[in-house]
C-alpha cells in the first residue's frame, strides 16, 4: 500500500498542495484503524525516547539516583533549551557528579527565543545542554554511571544501546531491520509504523503496580503528561495538545514529521508518518486523530492552531485553509 492522502492546503478555492502519509491507531485488540501502510518502515525518530528510557527505569539507575518526575520528562524530551531545561539538565549532571562534557549529542542554538537572543547578545556559544535532546542523554549517562559502563554510551555497541534495542524490539513486538544515527548522535533503531503503534498502546495500558516494564511505561508517561512544558516548551505542539487534554494523553513528535500519542484511558496508542517531512501536516494529522478519538475537543482553540484555523500572510489577511483530505480521520 501506499501512502494516503491526510492533509490537504487550499488557496483561492483551489488545492494547493497536500500531504500524504501513514497512521495507525492500536487499541487493545490490535489495529482498529490505518491509513497507508501499517507496515511501512520509518525512522521514529524523537517520537521514540520514552521508548529508549525504558532500561533507565527498568535497570534501577533511576531510583538509585533519586530522579524525579521531572526528570523523567526531560528523558522523554525534545526542548526548546529554554532556561528552565538547561539549568534542569545542569542540574542533573551536576548531581550525578558529570558535566556538560560527558554529554555526546553535540551542541546547537537553542530554539528558545529568549535563550536564544541572551547566548547571541552576549557573544556566548551554546553548549551542548542546550541540546533539544540533552535531557535524553542525561538520562544515559544516569544508566551508564549506574551499569559502570564506558563513556561512549551513543556507540551501537555499548551496552546502554543494546538494552535500549532489546526493550524497543519487545515492545513494538518487531525485530528492527536496522539503524541510522539520530541528530544527537544516538542510534534510531527503525520499525513499522504499526509496530510504533502497538508500543504506544503499550504504553497507555502499562500497570503502575505491574513488573518492571510496566511501571516504568506508566511512569514515563506520566510524567510526560504531567510536566508538558518540560517535554518540549513554549510554542511547540506537543506541550500545546497535552495541556489541552489536561494530563490524560501524552504525545511526542519526531523529526521527519513522526508523532505518536499515548491514551491511557482508551489504552489506545497512535503513531503516524508523513512521508514529506513536513511538521505541519504531522501537528495536523495527530490533532484530527485525537479529535477522532475524543481525547480533544474539537472546539479547543488548539485545534483551530494545529489544524482548523485560516492561514494568514503577514499582513494578517486570510489566504487559505487548511483540511482533511477525504477519508482520513
Amino acid at each position: 500500500m501506499t501512502a494516503e492522502p491526510m492533509i490537504e492546503l487550499w488557496r483561492g478555492g483551489m488545492l494547493e498542495s497536500w500531504h500524504a502519509g501513514h497512521a495507525v491507531i492500536w487499541g487493545p485488540s490490535g489495529i482498529e484503524m490505518a491509513w497507508g501502510d501499517p507496515q511501512a518502515v520509518i525512522f521514529p525518530r524523537s517520537s521514540c525516547k520514552m521508548l529508549q528510557a525504558l532500561p533507565l527505569l527498568e535497570s534501577g539507575a533511576a531510583d538509585a539516583a533519586g530522579l524525579t518526575e521531572p526528570q523523567l520528562a526531560l528523558a522523554c524530551a525534545s526542548h526548546n533549551g529554554a532556561a528552565l531545561h538547561v539549568e534542569a539538565v545542569g542540574r542533573w549532571l551536576s548531581d550525578l557528579g558529570l558535566g556538560e562534557a560527558d554529554l555526546r549529542c553535540g551542541s546547537h542554538m537553542p530554539g528558545d527565543p529568549a535563550e536564544r537572543d541572551r547566548l547571541t547578545c552576549s557573544g556566548t556559544s551554546p553548549c551542548q545542554i542546550h541540546n533539544n535532546c540533552s535531557g535524553k542523554h542525561a538520562g544515559f549517562l544516569t544508566w551508564t554511571r549506574h551499569a559502570k559502563a564506558g563513556p561512549e554510551y551513543v556507540e551501537v555497541d555499548h551496552p546502554l544501546q543494546q538494552a535500549i534495542r532489546a526493550a524497543f524490539e519487545e515492545v513494538t513486538q518487531e525485530a528492527s531491520p536496522g539503524f541510522g544515527i539520530d541528530g544527537c548522535s544516538a542510534p534510531n533503531f527503525a520499525t513499522t509504523v504499526a509496530g510504533l503503534a502497538r508500543a504506544m498502546a503499550f504504553f497507555a495500558g502499562a500497570n503502575p503496580e505491574g513488573g518492571a516494564r510496566d511501571r516504568a511505561a506508566a511512569r514515563l508517561t506520566r510524567a510526560m503528561a504531567a510536566f508538558p512544558e518540560l517535554v518540549a516548551g513554549e510554542g511547540r505542539a506537543c506541550t500545546a495538545l497535552m495541556r489541552a487534554m489536561g494530563g490524560r494523553v501524552a504525545v511526542k513528535t519526531g523529526a521527519e514529521a513522526v508523532f505518536v500519542g499515548i491514551l491511557p484511558d482508551q489504552r489506545r496508542g497512535i503513531a503516524l508518518k508523513i512521508v514529506d517531512g513536513g511538521t505541519r501536516a504531522a501537528e495536523a494529522a495527530i490533532t484530527a486523530l485525537l479529535v477522532r478519538l475524543g481525547a480533544l475537543e474539537p472546539g479547543h482553540p488548539v485545534v483551530a492552531q494545529y489544524l482548523t484555523g485560516p492561514q494568514k500572510n503577514w499582513r494578517g489577511i486570510v489566504t487559505g485553509e487548511m483540511r482533511l483530505a477525504p477519508g482520513f480521520a
